[in-house]
């Protein structure tokens, strides 16, 4: 029998997907991410799901949001307040990942965020998603993109 080597791509994506909606969740109800997250497990099928990754963004992003915040507010060509509760929530995973979590390449956290404004966010969300994180991007990750 073979050991996995780690968390498959589609089980990240499909954290991401649940890390969004659970962000969504709490910025317009304000419930603690232990309380989404109990409420995840039961309600939905995340034996598929890279449920590690799930509990560190979900729980990391709420209590760093304002941290986050204050990294991709100067990109934004908007003001912070007009973003929809989607871009932000986005927006927020995006810039967790780009500052923490530098075992994902920043080109894999632009295409994530582009997908997820694609699947859940306005028409047009994913250009603009994709403009503040290329943008946050050359500055936190200046290494890696040479």
């Amino acid at each position: 029998m073979t050991q996995s080597a780690g968390p498959t791509p589609s089980a990240r994506r499909k954290a991401r997907r649940f890390v969004l909606q659970g962000l969504y969740e709490w910025q317009l109800s304000g419930n603690a991410a232990h309380e989404i997250e109990a409420r995840y497990r039961v309600e939905n099928a995340m034996h598929k799901v890279d449920l590690d990754y799930f509990h560190e963004l979900l729980h990391r992003i709420q209590a760093e949001a304002e941290t986050l915040d204050a990294l991709f507010t100067p990109y934004l060509d908007r003001a912070f307040g007009s973003l929809d509760p989607v871009e932000l929530a986005t927006l927020r995973i995006g810039t967790y990942e780009l500052k923490h979590r530098l075992d994902v390449p920043y080109r894999v956290v632009i295409n994530e965020g582009i997908e997820l404004a694609k699947t859940f966010g306005a028409s047009e969300s994913h250009k603009y998603i994709n403009g503040v994180l290329d943008k946050l991007a050359a500055d936190l990750r200046r290494v890696e993109r040479g």
